[in-house]
């Protein structure tokens, strides 16, 4: 199955944004990682672990990418993280056997199910929301987070009991009596005092004194109304102060967290009055709201328990340990976690990914090859001394701050220096190497470099439509009317654009060779003013007017030529690598073996 260019293509678009110098212009209940984890299979009941695989995953130009090497790929990548959510699947598994507990396929599928149904969501359409925005894929959700959950709240299940008063409590914050009140919040103790002595004094001008004052700027804009305070809901001192209080009554000054507030009754909310039909649902609903929320609390103390107590050696990453456990990457209360497991556990979560960086680093070596060239060393370092100078790691005397560098490219924790080497570094250096001889700066280049970075730009009202239909319509208003007053208002109406219907239709001023050369010859063929046709640019329809030009800051072109010609060239080379990649990609054969679980096989077993 070959690989998709446009995937491919944002992979080393994003790698080559990461290299090249600037230019003018967890899961749920076992955290700390989110990384994939993998309950022990029969591996609990002495059966041996799964033997090595070196089958192919994929094929570059004739040349195979095998199954283990994609697994020691993923290890350096991801084993540590890995390793630790198996761990902690191990050790919930190890305590579930002890105690003759079992999460059946069946429990799992029926928890996904509801779930789906939770949201109004059918079953396809929540798995494929968790791949899309969460990047979980169906067997991945099964096997880290809702096996897990389910395990946990087995284990707990005896201990998670309802009381009456629990119930009572959680009824009344849900129907029983509320207060409507405002508020007025600042950080400041002495200015909520003299707030509320003015607020005592004429309690007919809270309103006007939260939207003036207060520093909670939701509750602010609507004279300090906030959502009505029940019994049980959440902050005691809160509540109290609240239903101490008569109609437009003002409380004493109170602390919450950092800040010091001020309320005011608005009016008393009567409870609400459920029909006899509708109590034995209402009951079960709060009734397992309740459990949930206790079992989520003792599943937590329990699981905490089992870290604590648990005695757990992790070989993966120590050399001596290695030596004296070879093929093996931790071990828990005794019980081995193999590498060859862990490998297989990485592959299911990240091997798409990192197969991709291996068939791209692959298609790299082969063209260098093809070309009798080679990255070295000293072209490695020169890179990163390049990259730390242009993004300001210097030190005094206008080296390259390397140390520092370094610490910020491995800032994330997961990211190891020769990580970053492999995987940022040399593809840039490799791209670089068959592009190179192939840059040249022209005087016309200068000369439009120059024109874009220093030249005047146009300040410009911009209105951007998503049809044609109704940029008609607003271009036609804007004529009738044409005053930048009422220009501005339209922005803000009509405008689809984020930044110029805030801002009234006021954007960055235009520059020319800025890539948009439509928007830009109309721009600059207006005078201040007036109103430009309707631009059609990228899907969108655009409407300018002209507010004038800008002064150039820099005049002589001589005076910047060569900071143009270093910033010119670095952004030649950067485009030319960027299309010798995506010809790369388009002159090989490239097939993608590897099996990646998307179909949504729900009811799959934590343990495979």
């Amino acid at each position: 199955m070959p690989l998709q260019p446009a995937r491919m293509r944002r992979w080393m678009l994003s790698m080559l944004r990461r290299m090249t110098l600037p230019v003018f212009g967890g899961c749920l209940l076992l955290a700390p990682s989110s990384a994939p984890a993998q309950a022990p299979t029969q591996a609990a009941a002495g059966q041996a672990a799964p033997a090595a695989r070196n089958e192919v995953v994929a094929v570059v130009n004739a040349d195979p990418i095998t199954r283990n090497q994609l697994a020691d790929a993923t290890i350096r990548r991801h084993g540590a993280d890995v390793l630790d959510n198996m761990i902690n699947r191990y050790l919930i598994l190890q305590e579930c056997n002890h105690r003759g507990i079992e999460v059946t396929k069946q429990e799992v599928s029926d928890e996904i199910r509801r779930l789906a149904g939770k949201f109004g969501l059918t079953l396809e359409s929540y798995l494929n929301l968790l791949q899309e925005e969460r990047d979980i894929s169906p067997g991945q959700y099964s096997r880290e987070i809702i096996w897990p959950m389910l395990a946990l709240r087995r284990l707990v299940a005896d201990k998670v009991e309802v009381t009456e008063e629990e119930f009572n409590q959680a009824y009344l914050a849900q129907f029983g009596e509320a207060v409507k009140c405002r508020l007025i919040m600042v950080a400041d103790r002495s200015k909520a005092v003299d707030l509320r002595k003015q607020a005592a004094a004429n309690p007919q001008q809270f309103a006007q004194l939260a939207k003036k004052y207060s520093e909670d700027e939701v509750s602010a804009s609507v004279g300090g109304l906030i959502p009505p305070i029940r019994r049980y809901s959440g902050d005691t001192r809160l509540e109290e102060a609240a239903f101490a209080l008569r109609n437009n009554g003002v409380s004493e000054v109170l602390q919450l967290g950092d800040q010091w507030i001020v309320l005011q009754a608005v009016r008393r909310i009567p409870p609400s009055n459920p029909s006899p039909q509708a109590l034995p649902a209402i009951k079960e609903q709060i009734n397992d709201r309740i459990r949930d929320q206790k079992m989520r609390g003792a599943a937590g103390e329990l699981f905490a328990h089992l870290q604590q107590e648990a005695n757990v050696i992790k070989v993966l990453g120590d050399a001596e340990l290695t030596k004296k456990h070879p093929g093996v990457a931790a071990i828990v209360n005794g019980q081995q976690v193999l590498i060859s497991q862990v490998g297989e556990e990485c592959i299911k979560r990240f091997g798409a990914d990192v197969l991709e960086g291996e068939i791209h680093r692959k298609l790299l070596v082969q063209s260098l090859r093809k070309e009798k060239k080679q990255v070295v060393d000293a072209d490695l370092e020169a890179e990163v001394a390049q990259a730390a100078i242009g993004y300001g790691f210097v030190n005094p005397d206008g080296s390259p701050n390397l140390d520092a560098w370094y610490e910020s490219m491995t800032a994330d924790g997961q990211t190891t220096r020769e990580l970053y080497m492999e995987d940022v570094v040399w593809p840039s250096v490799a791209l670089k190497k068959l592009v190179e001889g192939q840059v040249q700066v022209t005087e016309q280049d200068l000369k439009d470099g120059f024109e874009s970075a220093y030249g005047p730009r146009v300040e410009v009202l911009a209105i951007v439509l998503s049809d044609q239909r109704s940029a008609q319509k607003v271009w036609e208003m804007a004529r009738d009317n044409p005053t930048e007053i009422f220009f501005g208002k339209l922005a803000e109406q009509y405008s689809v654009e984020p930044v110029s219907s805030s801002n009234q239709g006021k954007v960055p001023p235009i520059r020319k060779h800025g890539g948009q050369p439509a928007v830009e010859k109309e721009a600059f063929g207006l005078k201040p003013g007036e109103l430009s046709g309707i631009i059609a640019t990228g899907g969108k329809y655009l409407i300018l007017r002209c507010q004038g030009f800008t002064e150039p800051v820099v005049t002589d072109p001589a005076a910047v030529r060569e900071e143009l010609i270093r910033d010119l060239t670095e952004s030649k080379r950067t485009r030319l690598m960027a299309n010798r990649f995506d010809k790369l990609l388009a002159s090989s054969e490239i097939d993608n073996f590897l099996e990646v679980e998307s179909a949504p096989r729900v009811a799959k077993n934590p343990q495979e």
